[in-house]
């Protein structure tokens, strides 16, 4: 239903549509509720100074969960290329309500069949004084969440939609606790620590305008509200977001959008035709942290699959060269065809589809190999044991030659591709990001972005892009001590909310602090061995790298967990967490869970019901820190017991520890 607005910006009736409705709030605000009425998204048009009620103004939104203001007037706009700002003087000529649900399948995910409602409401803004443009605001409210962008229709005040910045404001209402990534420009890798601090703190004081920018997604803890994170969601012919402090103030405690501008510095942010659609911003929000874990609304927010076949499309676990040193069974480093075949016979023996060969059998020419690994012959080897191989590609060499590259992976019957040092997320990275999809779909290759920007859920879309990097990960240990524990139960509240993280765990060389040495070769780890188990749950990774030595398995019971665990999953349950402290994960697949649960370098006990598991009886494969792991934390406990969904266990976590459990019905 439309309904046109006739004086001032008042709407004087309740819209219903399709089962949503919008009423006429106070002060003239209208509002969209969620299916199970904890949030509620408000619109409205805050009139300049000096104006009478009803002329022009700003066009703000507003959110609030649990009939608690969460989110306070917040402005929305655009700025042109040789335009005046758009959205700032203009009145809402009307709405249309409706409601949908969000039915599809994934592939790889935190689950496999997603059923999504959302009430929706568009509100159409346009300009009474000349020029006279117009724009939308379309509005999804779901459960967990608010999802809105901007659509700006063909009109004959513009001719082409030419974007130098987006002027949304996150306005949380008081100084929420963020955990913020900070990054040194808009060419970086989403590499580094998400670290808790109040949003005022994230502004430059002395009142000189912010410059620090900050990664989506942001976890923000509003007092006396709840939980809250900022994303986005669906790309396509946009740049990526990020986000700023612009006050300067110590007074200051909300966020803006900025927007990806091209590498080359020359034009705007975005330069396309018109209609265009914005990317979709995202707000989660949840009673605890754990509720924003939990949902689906980046994948919701993307287009259906483009790819008809996907019977190709397998996520799994990878054996894999690089992170050890390419060390062989003589304990030495050797790039050749013999030594990945030493890896590819792991990768068998283990029940691994796959072996990640990575950089080193091209040069930039990506189209030629150096010599010294032959992959089609290693290809050949692997398909006589059912492994298939990914190979790693240098990104800018795949943007010169993938048209004739991906081809010949497809024929040499390479499995996928890891392409590394994207380093880009403006509007033409973005379309590249969909090119490499696209192309490597149409040639049965599934895809592993490294040195990228965060997912935003593609995967929907293209679900042969498997994996997004993106995270400060266990590669760090060869060159620094900055990947541990704290950063470990911080990532699933953070980075992982936007989708897949590619932090490749494993790592079987486990020490204290005290004894960690940074090295290139056989490298170590902080933190228990059973955290490096629970992390196989613990993150969301379909393509999950098995990353340490052959060797360093070898004889270890504890190495039944990695062999077990899928990497796939029908339904995700987060049980318990805190950000940077503990948290607990139960997903499942087929008739079986998984647990994971790790803390910081807190030892903890923690209590986990198991009401996940339903009815039934389940035998429980418990692999937790022996009684001195945190002196030895190489040491993993392992026992079994039987269990059911009324019970509920309690897990002993020891400093920087974990623990792993598979959960398999007993018949």
């Amino acid at each position: 239903m439309l309904v046109r607005k006739y004086s001032g910006w008042s709407i004087i009736m309740v819209l219903v549509f399709g089962g949503a409705s919008v009423n006429r709030a106070q002060s003239n605000l209208l509002e969209v509720t969620s299916p199970d009425h904890r949030i509620t998204l408000r619109f409205g048009v805050q009139s300049q100074k000096g104006q009478e009620a009803g002329q022009e103004g700003q066009l703000f939104y507003s959110a609030s969960f649990n009939e608690k203001p969460a989110f306070e007037n917040s402005a929305l706009g655009l700025e042109l290329a040789d335009q005046p700002p758009l959205g700032s003087a203009v009145h809402i000529d009307g709405t249309i309500a409706a409601s949908g649900v969000d039915d599809y399948s994934l592939l790889a995910g935190k689950a496999s069949a997603i059923h999504d409602a959302y009430n929706s409401l568009t509100v159409h803004a346009e300009e009474g004084a000349s020029p006279g443009r117009k724009f939308d605001i379309e509005a999804r409210v779901y459960n967990g969440a608010v999802a809105f962008r901007y659509n700006v229709p063909e009109q004959a005040a513009l001719s082409r939609y030419r974007l130098t910045q987006e002027d949304t404001q996150f306005r949380p209402v008081t100084d929420a606790l963020a955990w913020a990534l900070r990054l040194p420009n808009y060419q970086s890798a989403y590499e580094s620590e998400y670290v808790p601090q109040v949003l005022s703190a994230l502004s430059n004081q002395g009142g000189v305008e912010s410059h620090i920018l900050n990664g989506a997604p942001m976890l923000m803890h509003i007092p006396g509200v709840g939980w809250a994170a900022i994303g986005e969601a669906y790309l396509e012919g946009n740049a990526a977001m990020y986000l700023e402090n612009p006050t300067g103030s110590w007074t200051g405690h909300y966020v803006v959008s900025k927007i990806s501008p091209p590498v080359d510095g020359n034009g705007p942010a975005v330069d396309a035709s018109l209609p265009h659609d914005s990317a979709w911003r995202v707000i989660l929000l949840g009673d605890t942290p754990g509720e924003l874990m939990e949902s689906n609304v980046f994948t919701d927010l993307n287009p259906a699959n483009r790819v008809a076949d996907t019977s190709w499309i397998h996520p799994g676990k990878a054996s894999w060269d690089w992170w050890d040193g390419d060390l062989g069974a003589d304990g030495k480093s050797a790039y050749t065809t013999a030594n990945m075949e030493y890896y590819v016979d792991f990768a068998a023996q283990s029940g691994f589809p796959y072996m990640m060969l990575d950089a080193g059998w091209s040069g930039k020419d990506i189209l030629k190999m150096r010599g010294n690994v032959d992959v089609p012959e290693l290809v050949r080897y692997a398909a006589k044991k059912n492994v298939k191989i990914w190979i790693w590609l240098y990104s800018k060499s795949v943007v010169a030659q993938m048209q004739e590259a991906f081809p010949m992976y497809e024929r040499w019957g390479v499995a996928g591709v890891k392409i590394d040092f994207v380093l880009r997320n403006d509007q033409e990275g973005i379309k590249w990001y969909y090119d490499v999809a696209r192309l490597a779909a149409d040639r049965h290759l599934m895809v592993d972005f490294h040195g990228a920007t965060q997912p935003w859920g593609i995967q929907r879309t293209y679900p042969n892009v498997l994996n997004f990097e993106a995270v400060l990960g266990l590669e760090q240990n060869k060159a620094g001590s900055r990947d541990g524990p704290v950063d470990r139960a911080t990532f699933p509240f953070t980075r992982m909310l936007s989708g897949p993280m590619d932090y490749t765990p494993g790592g079987f060389n486990n020490v204290t602090p005290e004894d960690f040495v940074a090295r290139d070769k056989n490298p170590m780890v902080m933190g228990t061995r059973a955290q490096q188990l629970a992390l196989y749950v613990v993150f969301e990774e379909p393509l999950a790298m098995v990353s340490d030595a052959p060797s360093a398995y070898a004889n270890q019971p504890e190495f039944q967990f990695i062999k077990d665990v899928p990497t796939a999953w029908e339904a995700t349950r987060v049980v318990n967490g805190m950000p940077g402290e503990f948290v607990t994960i139960a997903r499942q697949h087929g008739n079986e869970w998984y647990l994971g649960s790790l803390t910081n370098w807190t030892a903890r006990d923690l209590r986990v019901p198991l009401g996940f598991l339903g009815t039934g009886r389940y035998e429980a494969e418990i692999y937790e820190d022996a009684a001195d792991a945190e002196r030895n934390p190489k040491h993993v406990s392992i026992r079994r017991q039987t269990v059911q969904g009324s019970e509920t266990l309690t897990l002993h976590l020891t400093s920087g520890g974990g623990c792993a459990i598979r959960f398999v019905p007993k018949s």
